[in-house]
Formats: structure tokens, sequence, C-alpha cells
């Protein structure tokens, strides 16, 4: 795909810049009547296929967490999100931007995410109402 192709897509489909590939599992917690719609199908077209819920019983290879400040714990939400996922998969932390119901400030994400062991990478707008940040869990020693 061309960088012109590549900017377009990100201009059409808000999920381009989340990184997924066709025929990945992406795992999603944390819905509710507020997560980004656009934002879901997005995702979904990318993978082609539909995100799976908590209930899911298999290794996905990423996860999408929709979290806001009164949904509890974050660093609990984190240890959980990773446990389906294997060293190195990204966990998507999506939380309300500064200003909207359920803002979680930058520093407690940092906080959370390295208490449970994740490291980000990358944080950008993900939407009119949400913020994308990218953690990932260390790779396995000795393992690509």
């Amino acid at each position: 795909m061309s960088a012109t192709a590549d900017h377009a897509e990100e201009r059409t489909n808000p999920a381009a810049r989340l990184g997924f590939q066709a025929g990945q599992v992406v795992q999603e917690l944390g819905y509710d009547d507020d997560t980004d719609q656009e934002l879901r199908e997005g995702i979904e077209a990318i993978t082609g296929e539909e995100l799976v819920d908590e209930d899911f019983d298999d290794v996905a290879d990423a996860v999408v967490l929709w979290f806001r400040d009164e949904d509890g714990d974050l660093t609990d939400a984190l240890v959980d999100a990773t446990t389906m996922i294997d060293p190195g998969a990204p966990v998507w932390l999506l939380t309300p931007k500064t200003g909207r119901p359920g803002h979680v400030e930058p520093s407690d994400i940092g906080d959370a995410a390295q208490t449970a062991g994740l490291a980000q990478t990358s944080t950008f707008s993900a939407g009119r109402d949400w913020s994308a940040s990218r953690l990932v869990t260390p790779k396995a020693a000795g393992k690509k």
C-alpha cells in the first residue's frame, strides 16, 4: 500500500492507526453504551473478524480495553487484559479525552501500566471522545 493510500485509509477508518491486520482476533473489554461504534466497526473492517468479548476462551492477537475513571482499578483491568494474549501483543487502552466524563489522567495510565508489567509506546486521538494508549507486554526472552 502506498503512503498516500495509508493516509487516505487513516482519514476514512479511525482504526487504521491501531495497526491491526487481516485475520487478527481482537478481544474487547469494557464495552458500554459510550464506546465509539465507528472505531469498533473500523477494527472489524480491518481484521475481517468480529470483536470477541471477555468470554472468549482462546488466545487473542490484541486487546482493546475501554476504561473510564469510574470503572474501578486500572491496574487490575490491565492485568486481566493481558491474560489472554501472547507476550509482546498490544493492549489498546481507550480512555475518554480530557474534559470528557470518565477521563483518566495520563500519569494514572503510566503508573497502572508499569505496575501491570506493561510498557506504554504511544498515545493519540482515536476518535472524537477517546484517546488510545498502546501498551505492550514484554516479549519472552529468546522468543521472536
